[in-house]
Protein backbone atom coordinates (compact mmCIF):
# COMPACT_ATOMS: atom_id res chain seq x y z
CA UNK A 1 0.00 0.00 0.00
CA UNK A 2 1.17 3.51 -0.50
CA UNK A 3 0.11 6.88 -0.66
CA UNK A 4 1.17 10.85 -2.54
CA UNK A 5 0.30 13.79 -1.63
CA UNK A 6 0.85 17.38 -2.64
CA UNK A 7 0.86 18.96 0.89
CA UNK A 8 1.54 22.58 -1.17
CA UNK A 9 1.34 22.83 -5.23
CA UNK A 10 1.14 26.88 -4.87
CA UNK A 11 2.03 29.79 -6.86
CA UNK A 12 3.34 32.53 -4.59
CA UNK A 13 3.45 36.22 -5.08
CA UNK A 14 6.29 37.81 -2.42
CA UNK A 15 5.84 42.15 -2.05
CA UNK A 16 9.66 42.37 -3.23
CA UNK A 17 10.86 38.69 -4.22
CA UNK A 18 9.90 37.10 -7.82
CA UNK A 19 7.11 35.23 -8.21
CA UNK A 20 7.48 31.80 -7.97
CA UNK A 21 5.99 27.88 -8.83
CA UNK A 22 6.53 26.28 -4.97
CA UNK A 23 6.03 22.31 -4.49
CA UNK A 24 6.00 20.25 -1.20
CA UNK A 25 5.74 16.90 -2.18
CA UNK A 26 5.86 13.32 -0.35
CA UNK A 27 4.96 9.69 -1.60
CA UNK A 28 5.60 6.57 0.85
CA UNK A 29 5.17 3.21 -0.16
CA UNK A 30 5.18 0.28 2.61
CA UNK A 31 3.00 -1.13 5.59
CA UNK A 32 2.50 0.23 9.03
CA UNK A 33 5.67 -0.21 10.36
CA UNK A 34 8.49 -0.15 7.63
CA UNK A 35 8.34 2.29 4.53
CA UNK A 36 9.92 3.79 1.92
CA UNK A 37 9.30 7.49 1.41
CA UNK A 38 10.05 10.08 -1.47
CA UNK A 39 9.88 13.63 -0.08
CA UNK A 40 10.83 16.67 -2.33
CA UNK A 41 10.46 20.59 -1.69
CA UNK A 42 11.21 23.07 -4.51
CA UNK A 43 10.14 26.01 -6.48
CA UNK A 44 10.26 27.43 -10.44
CA UNK A 45 10.99 31.21 -9.89
CA UNK A 46 9.09 32.91 -12.84
CA UNK A 47 11.65 34.87 -14.96
CA UNK A 48 15.05 34.45 -13.92
CA UNK A 49 15.88 32.15 -16.92
CA UNK A 50 16.55 29.55 -14.32
CA UNK A 51 15.29 26.03 -14.63
CA UNK A 52 13.05 24.75 -11.38
CA UNK A 53 15.57 23.96 -8.45
CA UNK A 54 15.08 20.76 -5.50
CA UNK A 55 15.49 22.93 -2.29
CA UNK A 56 15.41 18.74 -1.38
CA UNK A 57 15.26 15.49 -2.64
CA UNK A 58 15.34 12.84 -0.63
CA UNK A 59 15.20 9.48 -0.94
CA UNK A 60 14.02 7.73 2.77
CA UNK A 61 13.35 4.46 4.95
CA UNK A 62 11.23 4.71 7.85
CA UNK A 63 10.19 2.92 10.58
CA UNK A 64 7.25 3.63 13.18
CA UNK A 65 8.88 3.91 16.21
CA UNK A 66 5.92 5.01 18.41
CA UNK A 67 2.54 6.11 18.27
CA UNK A 68 2.08 8.44 15.30
CA UNK A 69 6.23 8.78 15.24
CA UNK A 70 8.05 7.67 12.77
CA UNK A 71 12.13 7.59 12.37
CA UNK A 72 13.46 8.19 9.27
CA UNK A 73 17.33 7.65 7.30
CA UNK A 74 18.59 8.09 3.36
CA UNK A 75 20.14 10.47 1.27
CA UNK A 76 19.44 13.81 -0.13
CA UNK A 77 19.95 15.88 -3.43
CA UNK A 78 19.55 19.61 -3.07
CA UNK A 79 19.90 21.14 -7.00
CA UNK A 80 18.80 21.96 -10.43
CA UNK A 81 15.64 19.69 -11.45
CA UNK A 82 16.91 19.73 -15.07
CA UNK A 83 19.83 21.33 -15.53
CA UNK A 84 23.01 22.56 -13.72
CA UNK A 85 21.58 25.89 -13.31
CA UNK A 86 21.73 25.99 -9.48
CA UNK A 87 24.86 24.75 -7.14
CA UNK A 88 24.44 20.88 -6.57
CA UNK A 89 25.16 18.64 -3.55
CA UNK A 90 23.93 15.31 -1.39
CA UNK A 91 23.93 15.03 1.78
CA UNK A 92 22.51 11.96 4.34
CA UNK A 93 19.69 12.83 6.36
CA UNK A 94 18.21 11.64 9.29
CA UNK A 95 14.48 12.97 10.80
CA UNK A 96 11.73 12.04 13.11
CA UNK A 97 8.64 12.85 11.30
CA UNK A 98 4.65 12.43 13.17
CA UNK A 99 2.17 14.32 15.27
CA UNK A 100 2.88 16.27 18.34
CA UNK A 101 -0.37 16.93 20.65
CA UNK A 102 -2.82 19.00 19.84
CA UNK A 103 -2.87 17.56 15.77
CA UNK A 104 0.79 19.48 14.99
CA UNK A 105 1.99 17.80 12.26
CA UNK A 106 6.06 17.31 12.72
CA UNK A 107 8.80 17.07 10.80
CA UNK A 108 12.31 17.59 12.07
CA UNK A 109 15.26 16.61 10.11
CA UNK A 110 19.61 16.91 10.78
CA UNK A 111 21.54 17.02 6.90
CA UNK A 112 25.28 16.04 7.15
CA UNK A 113 26.19 17.08 3.05
CA UNK A 114 29.39 15.22 1.55
CA UNK A 115 31.82 17.78 2.62
CA UNK A 116 30.80 17.52 6.16
CA UNK A 117 28.62 20.79 6.22
CA UNK A 118 26.20 20.28 9.22
CA UNK A 119 22.02 22.09 9.34
CA UNK A 120 18.93 21.18 10.44
CA UNK A 121 14.94 22.07 9.89
CA UNK A 122 11.72 22.01 11.27
CA UNK A 123 8.67 22.06 10.11
CA UNK A 124 5.15 22.55 11.81
CA UNK A 125 1.41 22.83 10.52
CA UNK A 126 -2.16 22.52 11.95
CA UNK A 127 -5.26 22.07 10.36
CA UNK A 128 -7.52 23.94 12.43
CA UNK A 129 -11.49 22.91 11.28
CA UNK A 130 -13.79 25.85 10.57
CA UNK A 131 -16.65 23.27 9.39
CA UNK A 132 -16.31 19.79 7.44
CA UNK A 133 -14.89 21.23 4.83
CA UNK A 134 -12.98 24.31 5.35
CA UNK A 135 -10.23 24.79 7.21
CA UNK A 136 -7.36 27.18 8.95
CA UNK A 137 -3.58 25.95 8.75
CA UNK A 138 -1.15 27.92 10.07
CA UNK A 139 2.68 26.88 8.87
CA UNK A 140 5.95 27.42 10.12
CA UNK A 141 9.79 26.05 9.28
CA UNK A 142 12.87 27.53 10.87
CA UNK A 143 16.35 26.58 9.60
CA UNK A 144 19.82 26.04 11.37
CA UNK A 145 23.36 25.33 9.94
CA UNK A 146 26.36 24.82 12.04
CA UNK A 147 28.67 26.23 9.56
CA UNK A 148 28.54 28.99 6.32
CA UNK A 149 28.01 27.58 2.66
CA UNK A 150 28.24 30.56 0.62
CA UNK A 151 27.61 28.45 -2.50
CA UNK A 152 24.40 27.62 -1.32
CA UNK A 153 24.04 31.28 0.62
CA UNK A 154 23.51 29.23 4.42
CA UNK A 155 25.42 31.53 7.34
CA UNK A 156 25.97 29.93 10.19
CA UNK A 157 23.64 29.76 13.11
CA UNK A 158 19.94 30.77 12.32
CA UNK A 159 19.30 30.84 9.21
CA UNK A 160 15.19 31.67 8.69
CA UNK A 161 12.25 31.82 10.02
CA UNK A 162 9.07 31.11 7.90
CA UNK A 163 5.47 31.79 9.22
CA UNK A 164 2.67 31.14 6.94
CA UNK A 165 -1.30 30.64 6.94
CA UNK A 166 -3.53 29.20 4.42
CA UNK A 167 -7.45 28.90 4.54
CA UNK A 168 -8.48 26.17 2.40
CA UNK A 169 -11.73 23.94 1.27
CA UNK A 170 -11.86 20.57 0.57
CA UNK A 171 -13.76 19.63 -1.93
CA UNK A 172 -13.10 16.11 -1.45
CA UNK A 173 -10.47 14.43 1.01
CA UNK A 174 -7.88 14.52 -2.06
CA UNK A 175 -8.29 18.04 -3.46
CA UNK A 176 -8.37 21.18 -1.47
CA UNK A 177 -7.47 24.80 -2.95
CA UNK A 178 -6.61 27.37 -0.58
CA UNK A 179 -5.43 30.52 -0.53
CA UNK A 180 -2.74 32.32 1.93
CA UNK A 181 -0.26 34.47 3.19
CA UNK A 182 3.06 33.95 4.69
CA UNK A 183 6.01 35.62 6.41
CA UNK A 184 10.03 35.12 5.87
CA UNK A 185 13.03 36.69 7.22
CA UNK A 186 16.77 35.78 7.04
CA UNK A 187 18.78 36.13 10.30
CA UNK A 188 22.84 36.43 10.93
CA UNK A 189 25.32 35.27 8.76
CA UNK A 190 22.88 34.19 6.20
CA UNK A 191 21.22 37.81 5.88
CA UNK A 192 24.75 38.79 5.77
CA UNK A 193 25.46 36.93 2.50
CA UNK A 194 21.90 37.66 1.00
CA UNK A 195 22.63 41.47 1.54
CA UNK A 196 25.99 41.12 -0.03
CA UNK A 197 24.21 39.13 -3.36
CA UNK A 198 21.65 42.56 -3.25
CA UNK A 199 18.72 39.63 -2.53
CA UNK A 200 15.84 40.68 0.24
CA UNK A 201 16.45 38.97 4.03
CA UNK A 202 12.69 39.45 4.67
CA UNK A 203 9.50 39.40 2.74
CA UNK A 204 5.66 38.66 3.04
CA UNK A 205 3.63 37.34 0.32
CA UNK A 206 0.51 35.83 -0.90
CA UNK A 207 -0.30 32.34 -2.00
CA UNK A 208 -2.64 30.32 -4.13
CA UNK A 209 -2.59 26.44 -4.74
CA UNK A 210 -4.21 23.02 -4.11
CA UNK A 211 -3.97 20.45 -2.02
CA UNK A 212 -3.64 17.01 -3.74
CA UNK A 213 -3.81 13.58 -2.51
CA UNK A 214 -3.60 9.81 -4.90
Amino acid sequence: MGMALFDRLEYSVPDKGPEAVVWDFQGWYGGDINRIYLKSEGENVQGDGEDAEFESLELLYSRLVADFWELQGGIGYQGGVFSDDHAERTYGVVGLQGVMPYGIETDVALQVSEDGDVAASFEGEYDLRLTQRLYLQPRTEIAVAASEVEEFGVGEGLNSVRAGLRLGYEVTRRFAPYIGAYWEKEYGDTADLSRASGDNTEDTGGVAGVKLMF
